[in-house]
């Protein structure tokens, strides 16, 4: 008598680079869940990782979730595919993820401001940094044109004074 196929178990979250995935998502759209992973990025640690990418992540083992974490904290892929390209302090070429694309990120402005770059200057202003107009967008806390409570106050009937 011969045995039946052991079934699967789906997970309903899988744990993914400090990041929870719904199991249900294939595991091409779940790695996209993480911070600092593209859709191009996803497809190609599923094709080096030689994990089928229309297959449920809830389905996948340990070992296969070990595998894709490994590969996308050290990629071996073309430099070009990467998001942290010739790093100004030392010119490596990296991929961050997660916290880490955070931190550089805000380190990356602090930088400008403290050289006092205009895009820092920008940042520290509040104001646009890529060149956008900012004649009528980009206002906080102002009215554009003439605001609706004052033209009510203005066409009031003024209280006239009581005579002695």
């Amino acid at each position: 008598m011969a045995e039946a196929p052991k079934q699967e178990t789906q997970r309903r979250i899988v744990r993914v680079m400090t990041t929870d995935i719904d199991g249900s998502l294939s595991v091409e759209r779940a790695l996209r869940k993480i911070k600092g992973v593209s859709f191009m990025f996803s497809k190609s640690v599923c094709t080096a990782t030689g994990i089928d990418r229309r297959k449920k992540i809830g389905l996948l083992s340990e070992a296969e979730v070990k595998t894709i974490e490994g590969f996308i904290k050290k990629p071996q892929l073309p430099k070009w595919m990467l998001n942290r390209r010739k790093e100004p302090e030392n010119g490596d070429d990296a991929h961050l993820t997660m916290a880490d694309l955070d931190f550089r990120k805000r380190e990356d402005i602090n930088t400008l401001r403290r050289i006092r770059a205009y895009k820092g200057i920008r940042h520290e202003l509040g104001q646009p940094v890529r060149g956008q107009r900012t004649r009528s967008s980009f206002r906080t806390q102002k009215t554009v044109g003439v605001s609706r409570k004052s033209i009510q106050q203005a066409s009031k009937p003024k209280p006239k004074e009581e005579k002695k």
